[in-house]
């Protein structure tokens, strides 16, 4: 195990100031850099064609300002660059996070029929104050084209959960400024605005959300990536979503290892299904939160057909509607019995609430094995503070675990702290030692478990302050599953697990390790979890 501090880190923040961090909404918005002046921008769509026109929105202090685009992959390579483009301050909607900014088009540019499908970070310059300039960072991913798929992997981006913790402009799926007092979460979120500080591009020392400190008894449940947020500037959701926290690490180290990879969004899922096609091996990654019905039928239909889904990630939880052509993503979440007139429709089956709820009745574990509302919270707050750092092992000898050296009972990837701070997990009874599905929540036929560890859905902080989570989330999935909250509904969820499954699906195979942390343990460089993610690219590549 590594060695861990028994202090929180200090962010130079005052106990006003670290409680403002986590409980207080604060984000992103125009006109907020004052007299140091800012520049923001957002393009049409989240991914293009080679060939196809970016047209870019932007907002800015100074009358002109450079771009620079280049590619983030295992290097960064610049690939466009123009200086002392026009621009200028555009007025922006106040619901902006709801509508969409509304701006007029700034710049457009060609993507280039040679740019090799990946992530392209767009880097904004102006002149600010005193020397120094102003910047921001966009991203657009350059999706592959039709055919290219042999011996590559795709890689999904998690576009529709960087879409949920946006907080640019005020409002998304978690706080808000919508309602009668300003105060409510959006059911919808406009994809025609900027991403929040941090979702494209952060420095080497920006904590994590699992926790690296070890805590003495009665410690007080902390949040160093909020504190640390506050105190820096950054979005308040910047490790819970987006390219530069969680996709961004996988891509690069499978293009570092020497794997073929391409980049496509979720809204290729719902809009372009066919985008799968020639791939053997799809992979999703990270904190994977929120999909459409589409979006899973695509990926149902592929591993169906023959095609291979490893799944390094978790939370998969919300069911969402895209409308406006994919510019505006539905989820009311908490609220959806109440405020989703498709509950009360013909079909309630598209009601934007938890995948396992009765009336939608589509259990994430029949894509992925796993079900989010069985796992949830690891290593963070006051939810298992202590707890396991990795996955326990159960079934060392399984293909995946091969040349690793584990035993049963061995912890892969504590070093690197690859489980929490969300997992997805199953209902499962231990016979000899081993862990078996229930079938409660409708596990695929033919799966096996073969890594368990422990979860919550409460934050218990005996003796100190509460804490940011409490038990709403309990809350939620006790009335989603069993009409009401009760002690008796209350204490059937409050605990969960997480795991790592392997099970096949009709001519396919889908490897679930369902963690949002796993990437940790690439960026980290840790040889078991390196050969555990090569094995089983390496498996549904054919190699």
């Amino acid at each position: 195990m590594p060695h861990l501090p028994k202090t929180y880190p200090d962010f130079g923040l005052t106990p006003e100031q670290r409680r403002e961090a986590v409980y207080g909404h604060y984000y992103e918005y125009p006109g907020m850099d004052g007299e140091r002046g800012e520049i923001w921008a957002y393009t049409d769509r989240f991914s293009y064609l080679p060939g196809e026109t970016v047209t870019l929105f932007v907002s800015s202090a100074r009358p002109r300002f450079d771009l620079e685009i280049g590619r983030d992959g295992a290097a960064y390579k610049e690939v466009f660059e123009k200086r002392g483009i026009d621009a200028r301050w555009q007025e922006t909607p106040d619901q902006c996070s709801v509508t969409g900014c509304g701006w007029e088009a700034s710049f457009a540019f060609r993507v280039g029929e040679h740019w090799p499908s990946g992530a392209y970070r767009l880097t904004l310059r102006a002149a600010g104050d005193h020397g120094k300039p102003i910047q921001y960072h966009h991203l657009i991913v350059v999706r592959p084209k039709p055919g290219t798929g042999a011996g590559r992997i795709l890689q999904v981006a998690a576009t529709g959960t960087w879409l949920a913790y946006n907080t640019w402009g005020g409002s998304n799926h978690y706080q808000g400024i919508t309602g009668p007092d300003r105060n409510q979460y959006s059911p919808r979120v406009s994809t025609q605005r900027p991403w929040g500080r941090g979702f494209v591009v952060l420095p080497p020392e920006a904590p994590r959300v699992p926790l690296e400190v070890d805590l003495p008894p009665l410690a007080e449940p902390r949040y160093p990536h909020a504190e640390w947020a506050y105190a820096t500037g950054h979005s308040k959701k910047y490790a819970s979503a987006g390219w530069a926290s969680y996709d961004r690490h996988f891509f690069q180290w499978a293009e570092d290892r020497g794997y073929a990879v391409d980049l496509a969004t979720q809204h290729e899922l719902h809009f372009a299904p066919e985008t799968l096609e020639g791939y053997d091996c799809a992979v999703f990654v990270g904190h994977d939160e929120y999909w459409t019905w589409e979006m899973r039928d695509a990926v149902d239909a592929y591993v169906e057909a023959g095609g291979h889904v490893a799944r390094f990630a978790g939370n998969f939880l919300w069911q969402t509607r895209l409308e406006d052509e994919g510019r505006t993503q539905v989820c009311y979440k908490y609220r959806a019995r109440a405020e989703d007139p498709v509950y009360r429709s013909a079909d309630p089956s598209r009601t934007t609430t938890a995948w396992e709820a009765p009336e939608v009745g589509r259990p994430g574990a029949q894509t992925f094995g796993l079900n989010a509302t069985a796992g949830i919270y690891a290593g963070w707050g006051g939810c298992l503070p202590r707890g396991v750092r990795g996955f326990p092992i159960y079934r060392p000898h399984h293909w995946a675990f091969a040349g690793t050296g584990l035993y049963y009972g061995d912890v892969l990837g504590a070093e690197s702290h690859i489980y929490g701070y969300e997992v997805d997990g199953l209902d499962c009874i231990v016979r000899n030692g081993l862990p078996e599905p229930t079938g409660v929540g409708s596990p695929p036929e033919g799966i096996e478990i073969l890594a368990l560890g422990m979860a919550s859905q409460v934050e218990e902080a005996p003796g100190v302050a509460p804490g940011w989570l409490n038990n709403e989330d309990a809350v939620f999935t006790a009335e989603a599953l069993y009409g009401e909250a009760t002690p008796e509904t209350l204490e059937r969820v409050k605990r969960g697990n997480g795991m790592i499954v392997n099970f096949p699906k009709g001519a396919g195979e889908v490897f679930h390790a369902g963690s949002c942390e796993w990437v940790a343990g690439l960026l980290r460089r840790d040889a078991m979890v390196e050969r555990v993610t090569a094995n089983v690219l390496d498996r549904h590549l054919g190699r």
